[in-house]
């Protein structure tokens, strides 16, 4: 499919030539008004319109024909060779219209002698030139760096995208696992916990194909996960969430917290261990800030471990907010302390 830049390349170029083109016309227009007592108002439009016509013609030949064919295959010989041509034939053609309206060469000033004008005219008209040259060159420069920077996007898109598909194999993984344990048990609560299961995969689903999702989406998100967790801790650990700010109107991707909440319970909080708790603390406003701390268990501390969940967030952190977010994991000597900043 093409994109935005290809189908408006044309015609932004387009208007920048017209743009242009009316500028040279009232440029010459202001500066030789005073032809107008010699030869009249039509024959002085006359006048503007074939010398601007002539110089377009110039031009046109020049970007479209000699540019593409001599100056970017490096034949500069024969390309400088052309333009002198061409400079040369439209003199020529625009001097004899000048002599025949006016009975002289348009120059300098109103009596300025034939080689003072055709010098004048000569200048002029190569620098009229050199400006189209340098107009066509900054237009294909800007346009170029549109196209490589919508490229570089998709890209990061498409890597993002990747990224993110990762996590939900890895979260189908876990879940089943805590299921497979309570049904080992025959626990009661095994039904509560294929419909939490459930929710999770219409989230899933649904949610997780949106680029952006209201932060009160994840957060519903994460208390299914939680309360699925509660049931395999058998209570035993103590779990929070407080949040606190506008969450509706605080957008973020999906799954952004959910790895390291999941990277909680696998580095600290266990049903095995005393004491332990995991306390989620969500922020939201013009900085969304969101703290996690759990107990540490006898694991290896989480920003050393090579899991999916933590790499695979810190990852889409760098391309999704390069430059606007803080990930900090501190290893206390009895627990596990996370901070993320981002600034939206």
């Amino acid at each position: 499919m093409p994109s935005t830049t290809d189908k408006n390349h044309p015609y932004r170029q387009r208007y920048f030539y017209a743009a242009y083109w009316v500028m040279v016309t009232l440029i010459f227009l202001y500066d030789r008004t005073y032809l107008i007592q010699k030869a009249g108002l039509p024959n002085f439009f006359i006048c503007a319109v074939v010398r601007v016509s002539l110089l377009i013609g110039l031009a046109w030949l020049n970007i479209h024909w000699l540019i593409p064919k001599f100056l970017l295959h490096k034949k500069y010989v024969t390309y400088f060779s052309l333009v002198l041509l061409l400079l040369l034939s439209y003199l020529v053609v625009q001097s004899l219209y000048d002599f025949y309206l006016f009975g002289y060469v348009l120059g300098p000033g109103r009596n300025a002698r034939l080689s003072a004008s055709l010098i004048y005219n000569f200048t002029h008209t190569s620098l009229y030139l050199l400006l189209t040259i340098a107009l066509k060159f900054s237009m294909d420069w800007y346009e170029q760096k549109k196209i490589v920077q919508e490229i570089r996007l998709e890209k990061l898109q498409a890597e993002v995208n990747y990224l993110r598909s990762q996590i939900n194999p890895h979260f189908l993984f876990n879940a089943l696992n805590n299921l497979y344990a309570l049904t080992l048990k025959k626990s009661d609560e095994a039904p509560a916990v294929v419909l939490k299961l459930a929710e999770l995969m219409e989230y899933m689903l649904y949610e997780s194909e949106q680029a952006v999702i209201p932060l009160d989406k994840e957060i519903s998100y994460l208390n299914n996960y939680l309360e699925l967790e509660k049931i395999r801790q058998d209570k035993h650990a103590d779990i929070r969430l407080t949040v606190t700010g506008d969450v509706q109107q605080c957008w973020l991707p999906p799954f952004l917290i959910f790895p390291l909440v999941e990277n909680a319970f696998k580095h600290g909080v266990s049903k095995t261990v005393d004491n332990a708790f995991l306390h989620i603390n969500i922020q939201a406003g013009a900085t969304l800030t969101i703290n996690i701390e759990n107990n540490k268990g006898n694991m290896t501390p989480p920003v050393q471990s090579g899991g999916i969940g933590l790499l695979n967030l810190r990852k889409r952190l760098e391309l999704l907010f390069p430059g606007k977010h803080t990930l900090e994991v501190t290893d206390h000597p009895d627990r596990f302390q996370v901070h993320l900043k981002i600034m939206r």
